[in-house]
Order: structure tokens, then C-alpha cells, then sequence
């Protein structure tokens, strides 16, 4: 396919006015200004001017885990039984035919980073999926992609009806220590195992072997934290353990922004369109991108923290960041590049590039806005709205 006419905004340089885009066997084969080459034998798709851009990445959701309309026979996102499972996969939970999917397309959203909730400390592995396709397998952009991680209320919460660990920070802090530190001396008997004839290995340890990647750095960890005191506690267990971390929500994050981004966090922002319906959030301002943009965080993305924002609002999100003072080209960013970039996905989508996966959507109107509809959806490459 050839899609000619168009007001392109790649993401990563600057905005072509009038350019196109060549697709072939799903990926971008190449992009730029008019006039397009010759495409003899391909589809044309006249955009007659329309704003072309990588489809949407919405890097913190449970999508398919929290089934829409349904109540415990959906819900499939928090083991509470036990504080620490780092084994759970969440490609054993999503559910492709929940309608949300259908909805995320229609709306532009075609990757997300979906798992498990902030019940538990250690709650298990996130994924990035593709919001088409059947089977899950085929939709996976990259799994896993973090290990999901949470501090502050969520987990006291949980486990304080149940009389059970943890029911303070400081345990919760600590259920996340005992984890690490026995997946890294795991690691180590592993280690001296292969180096040394007469070391016994050590026995199976499922959870051991899903964090093993998160202690080597090679997995990165994604905090539930809202409170700024549980931002900071997120660092300070990354420290210690040499870990790559994430703040998801961040709730009061803009409160220190200018020590978070003269560290260099990286910040999921959101949700930006609920209510303030715990004592965590009584700080929650639409601002927030705004002001940690301002202070120089320069890796920060918004997200819907979908079911809390139904996914199709992704981008009236970004919208609602602009009219707070985020600037209109970092809000597509945070909900395109950014998000891309901070998961580990951007080499697949987030952009529009030669080799990248064709994931684009089309409108006629500013998307940031509640009256925007796209125009049209393709998913690598095949038009799916």
C-alpha cells in the first residue's frame, strides 16, 4: 500500500507536510516528503491531506484482564493469595475477545503494556500486545516486558482484611528485598553450580527464575507508586539491588520534579481522568506531564491505567495534558515514542520509520481532541478500521 497526501508526523524527526507512506509485508519500507515513488501494483490511499501518525502505545493498562461487563468470572489480574508471584505471566490471563480491544483499535490504540494489578509487592510479569489479532501469541510485541511491582496503599490494603504481611511500607519494602536478595544468591548457587563440578545446583525456584533477569538489569521493574515517599523508596530499592526501574502513575511526582529528572526517571503518568478515590491521589492534577516536562523529565508517557480510563481515551488524555501546559508535540510523544522507548518496543512501533511494524492511524482533525475519530486504523499494514 501507498498512503500519499498526508501530514505525517513521524515522532522521531520532524513533521512532513506533504509526504507518504510505502507499506510492504506489514512494515513501513519507507517514509517521506511528496512526491511519493513510483508504487506500480500497490494499493493507493489518497489521505487528501489528513495527520498521519503511528499508531497509539499505551504503556501502563490491564487490558483483557479485567474483562468489561464482568465481574469475579473476568477478573483476572490480582493473585491475592499471596503477596510475592513474579512467576505469573500475563499472556496466561488476557483475553482477546474482550470488546475493550475492539474499542483501544477503533480509537487508534494499537499497542499496549498489559498485566497484573497493584495487589501484591510482587505482582508478575507485564506484556506488550498488539490490540488485534485472536490468539495471544500472534499479538505479543514482547513478553515479558517489566515485572510489575507495588509500593504505598494498594498492597496495606489488600492484605490488612486478610491479617496477613504486608499491612505497612516498611513490610511491603521488605517482601520485595527478601525476593530479590534470594533471586540473586539463587543466581550465584546457579553460578558456582556450572563453575564448580562439586557444587550442587540449586533446587527448581519458580520465582527465583522469574526475577533472575530482573537482578541481572536485564528486565526492568515498573513501580506502582502514587505517593512521592514511595517514589523514592521505588529508587532506593533499585539502588540497592542495581535495578532498571520505572515510576508508573507518579501521582505526586510533579512535587520533585527536578530531582527525578536530574536523575533521568522515567515517569507513566496517569490516570488523568478519574476521581480522587483513595487518600493517594488527593494530589492528582492534570498538570502533572506538565510540570515534570517543565523541570526537564524528558522520558514520560500517559496512560490510562486502563480499566480506571476506558482505553479509547487514551488520546483525549494527552488532549487534557495539552490544555494544562504540556506542549502539543510532547503529548503526541507520550502516547507514541515515549511510551515505546521507556518499554523496550520502540525498535517494533512508536514511530513511523522504515523497518517498524505498519501500525498507523488516520484522522481529519486534531486527534487530541474529544470530537476526533480516526479515519482510519491500519494494523502492519491491513486496514483494520
Amino acid at each position: 500500500m501507498l498512503i500519499y497526501n498526508a501530514k505525517i508526523h513521524t515522532m522521531e524527526g520532524p513533521v512532513i507536510e506533504n509526504g507518504y507512506v510505502l507499506i510492504r509485508d506489514g512494515r513501513i519500507a519507507a517514509a517521506g516528503p511528496s512526491p511519493a515513488p513510483e508504487a506500480a501494483g500497490e494499493e493507493l490511499m489518497d489521505a487528501q491531506g489528513g495527520l498521519l501518525l503511528p499508531g497509539f502505545v499505551d504503556a501502563h493498562t490491564h487490558l483483557g484482564m479485567w474483562e468489561d461487563g464482568l465481574g469475579f468470572e473476568g477478573d483476572d489480574g490480582n493473585e491475592d493469595t499471596d503477596p510475592s508471584t513474579p512467576q505469573l505471566r500475563a499472556i496466561d490471563a488476557v483475553n482477546p475477545f474482550d470488546r475493550c480491544f475492539a474499542e483501544a483499535r477503533e480509537a487508534g490504540v494499537t499497542t499496549v503494556i498489559t498485566g497484573p494489578g497493584s495487589a501484591n509487592p510482587i505482582g508478575g510479569q507485564l506484556c506488550a500486545v498488539k490490540t488485534y489479532g485472536r490468539r495471544i501469541e500472534e499479538m505479543i510485541v514482547k513478553a515479558p516486558v517489566a515485572m510489575k511491582m507495588a509500593l504505598g496503599e494498594n498492597p496495606k490494603t489488600t492484605y490488612h482484611g486478610k491479617n496477613q504481611a504486608p499491612v505497612t511500607r516498611m513490610a511491603t519494602a521488605a517482601i520485595i528485598r527478601e525476593e530479590l536478595a534470594h533471586a540473586r544468591r539463587y543466581e550465584r548457587d546457579k553460578l558456582r553450580a556450572r563453575e564448580d563440578a562439586d557444587a550442587d545446583e540449586p533446587d527448581f525456584d519458580a520465582k527465583c527464575e522469574a526475577l533472575a533477569p530482573v537482578v541481572r538489569g536485564e528486565l526492568p521493574v515498573h513501580f506502582h507508586a502514587h505517593r512521592l515517599d514511595d517514589v523514592f523508596t521505588a529508587r532506593r530499592i533499585a539502588r540497592e539491588f542495581g535495578l532498571d526501574y520505572v515510576i508508573v502513575h507518579g501521582t505526586q511526582a510533579h512535587q520533585a520534579a527536578d530531582l527525578l529528572a536530574a536523575e533521568g526517571v522515567r515517569v507513566l503518568c496517569g490516570p488523568l481522568l478519574c476521581d480522587r478515590s483513595k487518600p493517594e491521589l488527593k494530589d492528582l492534577t492534570p498538570a502533572n506531564p506538565a510540570l515534570l516536562h517543565a523541570e526537564g523529565v524528558e522520558r514520560l508517557a500517559i496512560i490510562t491505567d486502563h480499566p480506571v480510563i476506558p482505553e479509547q481515551y487514551l488520546p483525549l488524555c494527552a488532549g487534557l495534558a495539552v490544555r494544562e501546559g504540556l506542549p502539543y508535540e510532547e503529548a503526541l510523544k507520550a502516547i507514541t515514542i515515549h511510551p515505546a522507548v521507556i518499554c523496550g518496543i520502540s525498535d517494533r512501533v512508536g514511530s513511523i520509520a522504515a523497518g517498524k511494524d505498519a501500525d498507523l492511524v488516520l484522522f481529519r482533525e486534531d486527534p487530541l481532541t474529544i470530537a476526533a475519530k480516526p479515519a482510519a486504523v491500519f494494523a502492519m499494514g491491513r486496514r483494520i478500521v
